[in-house]
């Protein structure tokens, strides 16, 4: 006899109601949803999320605390993420003071917490309120995101021992795909004029990425915690843009891009287009993972600086 669950059994009940005495089933009939069994694994925001759900695969359970869109730099837990925090198994935080607000939340919850960047050599910032400081956007630079991996692979094997082996298998596979991601945003960046290796960007988020395809760095604001640019950092780019003959100019999807906009204006660039940061898409965005932000990154860089988006 088909083993049938007691909401499916409820959902026939229902029908055979409706067809003997045209009558509705209570709703309170229906069994209620059973809970998830599988360990909780909070991230801090959805870039994490993914990496996490690529390695734990079926094994754990993955939220993010910040949905997708929302800048992680300034955000305010809530109540309901402090009550996330208290029952979960696990927390991963980026570190490098990206989430200042994360050790706050997990003090107070106690929650076990593992800083996934510990192992990754900081670039510090160059320049504005926080120079000298750590860089945070680690994970923009592909080979540093499979330090990551391997830092999620280590935490999660220990959570979860018996999906070890999964666990490991998953994570070679997913360093895998992001060595290739490296290898081809170097070999684009290399077929590129000098002078047009120059990323001109909002937020100083792309050093670590840079730093790997041998491209320039200029920004507008070294980090989205400092606050909005200055008239004369302004005028610095639109002049980095218009001695180098920089083709395109971009601007993050979690930031105002008015004054990068005005320095295109002003120096004849055009915008190359939005790049991804801080915050996946939702599922039916155009970068719902951690691998399609780098490629569409990496896509939309080499587009912009090769005339292609103009």
């Amino acid at each position: 006899m088909p083993n049938f669950s007691l909401r499916a059994a409820g959902a026939v009940a229902a029908l055979a109601v409706v067809a003997l005495g045209g009558c509705t089933a209570p709703a309170a009939d229906a069994a209620p949803e059973p809970e998830d069994p599988r360990p909780l694994v909070l991230t801090t925001f959805t870039v994490l999320a993914d990496m996490a759900g690529v390695v734990g695969g079926d094994a754990v359970r993955v939220e993010s605390i910040t949905r997708p869109g929302v800048e992680v730099h300034g955000y305010e837990p809530t109540p309901e993420d402090l009550r996330r925090a208290q029952g979960a198994a696990l927390v991963l935080d980026n570190g490098l003071g990206l989430e200042a607000w994360a050790d706050d939340l997990i003090e107070r919850t106690g929650a076990p917490r593992v800083v996934l960047t510990e192992g990754i050599e900081p670039i510090a910032i160059g320049s504005g309120a926080s120079e000298g400081e750590a860089n945070p956007h680690a994970w923009m630079s592909p080979r540093a995101g499979q330090e990551y991996v391997r830092a999620i692979a280590d935490a999660l094997a220990e959570l979860v021992p018996h999906e070890a082996e999964g666990v490991r298998a998953r994570a070679a596979d997913y360093s895998a795909e992001l060595g290739a991601v490296h290898d081809r945003l170097v070999t684009e960046v290399a077929r590129l004029p000098e002078s047009a290796r120059v990323l001109v960007t909002c937020e100083g988020a792309f050093a670590y990425l840079a730093r790997d395809a041998g491209l320039r760095e200029a920004y507008l604001w070294p980090v989205n915690s400092d606050g909005e640019t200055s008239a004369r950092q302004v005028a610095r780019t639109i002049v980095t843009v218009r001695e180098n003959d920089v083709p395109a100019v971009f601007c993050e999807s979690t930031v105002d891009d008015r004054m990068q906009r005005q320095v295109a204006d002003e120096s004849g660039a055009v915008v190359g287009g939005t790049l991804y940061v801080d915050s996946l898409s939702e599922p039916d965005g155009p970068v719902p993972t951690y691998l399609d932000l780098l490629r569409h990154d990496v896509d939309t860089i080499v587009a912009g600086l090769s005339g292609a988006s103009a």
